[in-house]
């Protein structure tokens, strides 16, 4: 036998074809791993893109929301809304001017001898009667006199000296001439409804009024008034802790240039502000007490979510705006999400106007509350990919237990709007007032005042008269008219209807 060695067998067709095949293959395999490579970095940099245009949109809407002059809401309409009041039933009611019942000085408006266009006779056929109520051509201060009579107590010698109920002061001397408390409540509600500085406030009542005072004389005298409702102040503070439910809100302020937060606390009776250096649940526990018991209707901010004896209600009009931020970037799909949740609770406030408008039972109420519940507990099983929608299920959760509750209390609005209303028109003047106060003093001034001024208003009395009846008692006093009726000290009458 011979040696044994390798046989070369001559290349197979079929493999030949394999091989060509497979250098094909290797050759298309880097060509997409190349393209892939290039679609990879388009991608980054279309994320890229993605986030600036997200942030430049964030920008626009923080933008809209800022609380500050010039309130742009964007570009005019192409077809905007006629002006004026609407046609047919929806006119609303329609008045006039009454005629005064009082009439100072009366005058002719006579006919002429002859026609101007062609002096022709003319003849009478009725006399029309017109009413024009005007401020007095000269307004004057009316100035009292007050004759104090001051002696001494011939057992203890102690030195007394009268004083009349008009009075608001018992200095005498070189603060004989004072400012009557008219004048001064005048002045504290122009300063508070319009943020006038009191260099403006002081012309206006010396040009107006012929009521000379100096602007330091004014801030002064504000501060005067502040002191005197210092007791009403805590009242009201008080009468805010007890309350059955409350609606809290905040915004921004400052004092001597730092930035602070003006609060806001509403109830049924009461409006009470407060400025304090944060925004936090240590802030709010001032007024409310950490262990508050009651009803809360109030937005999203973390810190209410501490106050967990109380009963919340989650402003309902703050989420469905978050629906609507998100329906304005969402790409298909993604739509899908703020749609079901926007249904949900528009269907909640259908069904609160049910309930008011006697439509429906209590029994039927509760069914349909429980309805919403479920139907927005298997919602929020929902796992959103999208960024937004992702945030917007992640509050929502935090949220759940708060989202109807005003269904079954119909006491607790549905929203935060009476907070809102009552912010809006100092967060109107803040511009003019330099966004807030020069010192700490300044800024408890004005949340006294405020407080007081903007709960009488709210139960209908006018606050003129009560800082005069305040400015004229001879020590320190609450107002009692402005406690709620529950309060022992305040005689019973019915609540407000609506805060005004």
């Amino acid at each position: 036998m011979g040696r044994t060695g390798t046989v070369e067998l001559p290349p197979c067709a079929s493999c030949a074809s394999t091989q060509r095949e497979n250098r094909r293959l290797r050759t298309r395999v880097e060509q997409l791993e190349k393209e892939i490579e290039r679609l990879l970095k388009q991608h980054k940099l279309d994320q890229a893109e993605l986030s600036r245009l997200k942030d430049l949109l964030e920008k626009a809407r923080r933008a809209g929301k800022r609380q500050a002059a010039p309130f742009s809401k964007g570009p005019p309409k192409k077809q905007p809304r006629r002006p004026g009041r609407k046609r047919g039933k929806k006119h609303g009611k329609k008045a006039h001017r009454k005629p005064p019942k009082q009439v100072h000085e009366t005058f002719e408006a006579s006919l002429p001898k002859s026609c101007p266009e062609c002096d022709g006779e003319v003849e009478e056929q009725r006399v029309a009667v017109q009413y024009q109520t005007d401020l007095p051509p000269v307004i004057e201060p009316w100035v009292r006199q007050f004759n104090v009579h001051v002696g001494d107590c011939l057992r203890c010698g102690r030195r007394l000296q009268g004083r009349h109920p008009l009075q608001t002061s018992d200095a005498l001397g070189a603060a004989a001439s004072q400012v009557g408390p008219r004048a001064l409540a005048l002045a504290a509600e122009l300063k508070l409804a319009t943020g006038m500085s009191y260099v403006k406030l002081s012309h206006l009542l010396d040009n107006t009024f012929h009521l000379s005072i100096t602007p330091g004389g004014l801030c002064l005298a504000l501060q005067r008034i502040g002191r005197v409702v210092e007791p009403t102040y805590e009242a009201l503070k008080q009468a805010v802790r007890k309350a059955p439910w409350v609606s809290p809100d905040e915004t921004g302020w400052r004092v001597g240039g730092v930035s602070t937060w003006l609060w806001v606390y509403v109830t049924t009776w009461v409006t009470f502000y407060a400025v304090e250096f944060g925004r936090g649940f240590k802030e709010a526990a001032k007024v409310l007490g950490e262990d508050y018991r009651g009803k809360m209707a109030r937005d999203g901010w973390a810190p209410y979510r501490r106050f967990q004896q109380a009963l919340h209600q989650s402003c309902l009009h703050h989420l469905l705006r978050r629906c609507h931020d998100n329906l304005e970037t969402a790409l298909g799909g993604t739509a899908r999400f703020p749609h079901a949740v926007k249904r949900l609770l528009k269907k909640a406030l259908e069904l609160r106007d049910r309930r008011d408008a006697g439509e429906i039972s209590a029994h039927g109420l509760a069914v349909a509350t429980g309805r919403l519940k479920a139907n927005m507990k298997r919602l929020l099983a929902w796992r959103p990919k999208e960024e937004e929608n992702r945030k917007f299920a992640k509050h929502l959760r935090k949220e759940q237990a708060a989202l109807f509750t005003f269904l079954q209390h119909p006491e607790l609005p549905a929203t935060n709007h009476l907070a809102e209303q009552a912010l809006r028109p100092i967060i109107a003047t803040r511009k003019n007032c330099g966004g807030g106060h020069r010192t700490w003093k300044g800024a408890k001034t004005f949340a006294r005042i405020a407080t007081v001024f903007r709960t009488a208003l709210q139960q209908g009395l006018d606050p003129q008269l009560i800082f005069v009846s305040l400015l004229r008692c001879p020590k320190s006093t609450v107002a009692k008219d402005l406690l709620p009726e529950d309060d022992p000290a305040n005689p019973a009458r019915p609540p407000p209807t609506s805060s005004t």
